[in-house]
């Protein structure tokens, strides 16, 4: 299951998280966003004992993005202890976001 993340829990749901975040920055309006919508619920239900994953939507929750210089979404970060170990622009398929997830998380 995903979650959804504001400015104002980000700190205590990505940084302070025990294991590894996938956040997934995305907006209303981006048509690849909501492509890949689907499958980031599906990796959050496959990989869910693994790692946690996070929805923030960049117009409610604006800091978060500024902060991690997002420029183009959908943009996926993966964080570990506070810190980002990984980012992907763009759109993916699932097998592409599956196998990215496995290979840092």
């Amino acid at each position: 299951m995903t979650h959804k993340v504001s400015d104002q829990n980000f700190e205590t749901e990505v940084l302070k998280a025990d294991g590894p975040v996938v956040v997934d920055f995305w907006a209303e309006w981006c048509g690849p966003c909501k492509a890949m919508g689907p499958l980031v619920d599906e990796l959050a239900n496959e990989m869910g004992e693994k790692v946690k994953v996070v929805k923030v939507n960049i117009d409610e929750s604006p800091n978060a993005p500024t902060k991690y210089g997002v420029r183009g979404i959908p943009t996926f970060m993966v964080f570990k202890g506070g810190q980002v170990v990984d980012t992907r622009v763009g759109s993916m398929s699932k097998t592409q976001l599956n196998e990215w997830v496995a290979s840092v998380v």
